[in-house]
């Protein structure tokens, strides 16, 4: 029975995660077709997306601390609820306030959803966490695989309000399920007065920083230095607030366990050369004069070997020990941008680059799992939901910061060697120096990438420690009293 309620648990998790990870890719597909029918204009665009993800980052370490105090598994179930009335408020939205109120709304909920999603796992399986988180990452690849196909069909045959609406029955689906799957990892929460100010700050230091990362990226940072001042002043006085309340939503102490602290200097790193390499790429396929649609298919090997190996992997870390992976993903992960600079054309592609996204998926597939288990397992029990939180911002962070760090430099390459007489990586691209000067600026960028990844690799050789990650996980107050 206590076997069949945690599958129920893993079930629930899995389906709500993919919700939120869903609708932030199928939602881009709708963008044109919801902007003709909304007149939203290309702002409105622009806020249909960003709403969603400004919400999502800068409410993951509130969500789980609220989740951490209140219930992770109670906390989970109200997400996938208000994820449902979100979305059925896009899907009925009028007009543009309408839909860019209910996008936020929606990445709210889905920061409660995935974060408690991931620390419920933690609650329910212990010591097995591992395997399940490495189950967990498989099968949400799977829904991502599927996601936009499954979401341009609705957009092409019925109408875009489908993406949303078809949302309900899943979020019902992932109650009952999280209902279903009910344990005694319910009494594990603590007690006591959540901090309203400390989560006030870190929701606009992170969602500040956040909007001056994609803005910056897409049109120039010196138009969001404001953002930039307005998220270190808050992330500053969130500091100097947790080290001053009695309860603090983020326990600076945490920092001193060991796999804690590197593991999400570790996921900072890595997912930012992913994040950079899966968007760089795809739009220098498209330089090289492959189609949209071949471009994006590109995009699957790194999903497919996901589900195939990475609950094998999470389970072997798990059993020997989080180190040796999390050293030989992103190491591999180093390697395959490395073998990427080659690749200056399309017959390149089915030889360097093939062999380049295949070190880059099998990198991804033994570093998933076992980082994330690792930062959430480290912490304390009662602690889950706030590394949870942490973690997932970190790599939310990381991505953005890398996008906008790569655009930079390949911009800056490009220029240098061509002045302002074209646009970087731009298609359709014919003149030979300008050409040569795109692929200088994309192999610069794959180096930003490949030291990310390799600096990734270090800290996980000195600073993931085997023992820690084996032993009981039995760390509560005094590892954790303040000095």
């Amino acid at each position: 029975m206590h076997t069949d309620r945690r599958r129920l648990t893993l079930a629930a998790t899995i389906l709500g995660s993919s919700l939120a990870f869903i609708d932030a890719t199928v939602v881009n597909i709708a963008l044109p077709v919801m902007e003709r029918d909304l007149d939203l204009g290309l702002t409105g665009v622009q806020w249909v997306y960003l709403a969603y993800s400004l919400a999502l980052a800068a409410l993951y370490l509130t969500a789980g601390a609220v989740g951490d105090r209140w219930g992770r598994r109670r906390v989970f179930t109200a997400g996938a609820i208000g994820f449902a009335l979100a979305s059925a408020l896009a899907g009925a939205a009028p007009n543009e306030v309408m839909i860019v109120t209910a996008r936020a709304l929606q990445g709210i909920a889905g920061a409660f959803l995935t974060t408690n999603s991931l620390a419920l796992l933690r609650s329910v399986y212990g010591a097995q966490s591992g395997r399940a988180v490495g189950l967990w990452t498989s099968f949400t690849s799977v829904a991502t695989v599927i996601g936009p196909p499954a979401g341009g069909a609705l957009v092409e045959w019925t109408s875009w309000r489908w993406i949303f609406f078809i949302n309900l029955p899943l979020a019902a689906a992932t109650v009952v399920l999280a209902r279903l799957g009910r344990g005694p990892e319910q009494e594990q929460v603590q007690v006591g007065r959540l901090d309203f100010g400390g989560a006030a700050l870190a929701a606009l230091g992170f969602g500040a920083l956040t909007y001056a990362m994609v803005e910056g990226a897409d049109h120039g940072f010196g138009g969001v230095w404001w953002a930039f001042a307005v998220a270190g002043l808050a992330l500053v006085a969130f500091v100097l607030v947790e080290q001053r309340v009695r309860e603090p939503l983020l326990p600076f102490s945490l920092f001193r366990i060991r796999n804690f602290a590197a593991a999400n200097v570790e996921t900072f790193l890595v997912y930012a050369a992913l994040g950079g390499v899966f968007l760089y790429f795809t739009i220098y396929l498209q330089f090289l004069g492959f189609s949209p649609f071949e471009a994006g298919l590109a995009n699957l090997p790194p999903s497919l070997i996901l589900i195939l190996f990475a609950a094998r992997f999470g389970e072997l870390a798990g059993r020997y020990g989080p180190r040796a992976f999390l050293t030989l993903g992103p190491a591999l992960f180093g390697a395959g941008c490395l073998l990427l600079l080659v690749v200056d054309s399309r017959s390149d592609f089915w030889t360097a680059g093939i062999g380049g996204l295949a070190l880059i998926s099998l990198g991804l597939a033994v570093f998933v799992a076992p980082i994330t288990a690792t930062a959430i397992s480290s912490a304390p029990e009662r602690y889950a939901g706030i590394a949870s939180g942490v973690n997932t911002t970190l790599s939310r962070l990381g991505g953005l910061l890398a996008v906008a760090v790569i655009g930079l430099a390949v911009t800056l390459v490009f220029e240098a060697r061509a002045g302002h007489r074209g646009v970087p990586l731009a298609v359709g691209q014919k003149a030979p120096e300008l050409r040569d000067a795109s692929v200088a600026g994309f192999r610069a960028g794959m180096l930003i990438a490949a030291g990310l990844a390799f600096v990734g690799a270090a800290v996980g050789w000195v600073g993931i420690s085997n023992a820690e990650a084996m032993e009981p996980v039995s760390r509560e107050e005094p590892a954790l009293a303040e000095p």
